[in-house]
């Protein structure tokens, strides 16, 4: 997989600056007050920075925006980039400097000036994360990656803050490639080995094969992927890094690898995109290797179900009732509402099992999610209003979008069925409420439980403040603050 920048923290050394190769970067103040590195820089260049910052140019970029003065009398570098930020700059801020110099890199080394910026670590992690690129498939010679040094005042300290925020930037680079990869490619079998070589991380993976969810009777799940050549799978990945004997949080992801609909068939138009069905499985695992590479002291468990929905003689029809795990009957109106069916089983099989303190399930889930919130926000569904209190704290905290949305009984007579227990859709309005509707008859009373619905935000085609067009590994970062403040010991 693509890796991030080999980014290293080293004193600051001006009488370097000058024969530096590549790219300098330089950071001036809102009002454009410059720093001994970058008076330096001034001296050396023969006063273009000054000129730059007394331009109209300087005057209309905002915080974390960047100009470029190319060639640079004085100065061995080809470039030198010139970030406006604030004294204090807020993480937003930082992080978007950070990606502003990972756009202007181009391939080349970078030696950042970062001097006493409080938030190097967080430009670090911006230049990582908007760096990510996924060229697996191109032919070609592959750029080596590029080697990026701050000099800042205290590098020791400034390494060990950024320590766990390079086990995120990998997390995030992992979910993106398994969102990224093209369904002849990423098969159940492929995630799964995936998932299993993170046992060299220090993770306990499981696979249950299909003899296995038979006999736990997860008859929901199978039946949407009972129309494909690939077999159906659950992965329960466990990092133990808390207390022994204490109950853990559970991370549910929805995973299927490609969704033609089943017998209620997509549209040919943009079918493949659905290559990124399997994205709420793949925030999943890019947390758990968060967790693994910076040795969190939490117990986590987080279980996926590997499907692939296809039409076939085999498959599920509309109209058939397929009873689940739990128990309940579910009349399949729509076999294109699949990751549901999936989720029910794996919801209850992680109650049942693990006895979590906390539980939270991640899907690509609906369209009416997307019209709802647009590419701006998941869909957030909970039980619990302290559960998704501090979940929502720790999206804002890391930038992450996601907006509440209603759970109410009503909404339960939308998915009546008149011969079983439920059917799995609700009809044209609220498509997302009665998908969480759904999917709460699933979790027990007593477990605290968010539903996030990313259909809207796991997979964009335009670049984000953090990524390029693609996907996006939204919900790492988040899952990952949710449990560092809250979950770990």
């Amino acid at each position: 997989m693509p890796i991030p920048a080999e980014i290293r923290f080293a004193d600051t050394d001006l009488d370097q600056i000058a024969t530096a190769a590549g790219k300098i970067a330089v950071f001036v103040d809102m009002d454009g007050r410059m720093d001994t590195a970058g008076r330096k820089l001034n001296s050396l260049t023969r006063k273009a920075l000054d000129r730059l910052i007394h331009s109209d140019r300087f005057t209309k970029m905002a915080a974390g925006d960047l100009a470029v003065i190319s060639y640079p009398a004085g100065l061995a570098a080809d470039a030198l980039c010139v970030v406006k930020l604030a004294r204090r700059p807020s993480v937003a801020e930082a992080r978007k400097a950070g990606a502003q110099l990972a756009k202007a890199q181009n391939g080349q080394d970078l030696t950042v000036l970062a001097g006493t910026t409080p938030r190097a670590a967080d430009i670090a992690l911006g230049l990582a994360l908007r760096g990510y690129h996924f060229d697996t498939h191109k032919t070609g010679d592959k750029p080596a990656p590029c080697k990026v040094c701050f000099m800042v005042a205290d590098p020791e300290s400034v390494a060990k803050t950024a320590a766990p925020m390079a086990a995120i930037a990998e997390g995030v680079f992992f979910t993106r490639d398994l969102t990224n990869e093209p369904a002849n490619v990423l098969t159940t079998d492929d995630f799964a080995a995936r998932l299993t070589a993170m046992q060299e991380l220090g993770l306990d993976v499981e696979i249950l094969e299909e003899p296995d969810l038979v006999r736990l009777g997860m008859r929901t799940l199978l039946a949407v992927g009972q129309g494909s050549d690939s077999p159906s799978k659950v992965v329960v990945m466990s990092w133990n890094g808390g207390k022994a004997g204490d109950a853990p949080f559970a991370l549910v992801g929805k995973g299927v690898v490609f969704d033609t609909g089943g017998i209620s068939i997509k549209p040919a138009a943009g079918m493949e995109e659905m290559t990124m069905d399997m994205g709420g499985a793949g925030v999943v695992a890019g947390v758990m290797r968060t967790l693994a590479l910076r040795k969190a002291r939490a117990n986590v468990v987080g279980l996926v179900g590997l499907v692939e929905n296809m039409p076939s003689g085999s498959a599920t029809r509309p109209g058939d009732v397929v009873r689940s795990m739990k128990g309940d009957s579910v009349e399949i109106i729509n076999t294109d509402a699949e990751g549901r069916l999936v989720l029910a089983d794996v919801l209850w099989y992680a109650q049942d099992k693990f006895k979590p303190c906390a539980m939270i399930d991640l899907a690509t889930l609906t369209g009416a999610i997307l019209v709802a919130l647009g590419h701006e926000n998941a869909g957030l569904f909970s039980n619990d209003d302290a559960l998704c209190a501090q979940f929502l704290r720790a999206a804002e905290a890391e930038g992450e979008g996601a907006w509440r949305m209603p759970l109410a009984k009503p909404y339960d007579a939308l998915i009546k069925s008149q011969i079983a227990d439920m059917k799995n859709v609700g009809g044209r309005y609220a498509g997302a409420i009665t998908a969480a509707q759904f999917l709460q008859r699933f979790v027990k009373d007593d477990v605290p439980w968010c539903h996030l619905d990313i259909a809207g935000v796991a997979h964009v085609k335009s670049e984000t403040a953090l990524a390029p067009a693609g996907a996006t590994g939204w919900g790492v970062m988040a899952l990952n603050r949710l449990i560092a403040d809250n979950f770990e010991a």
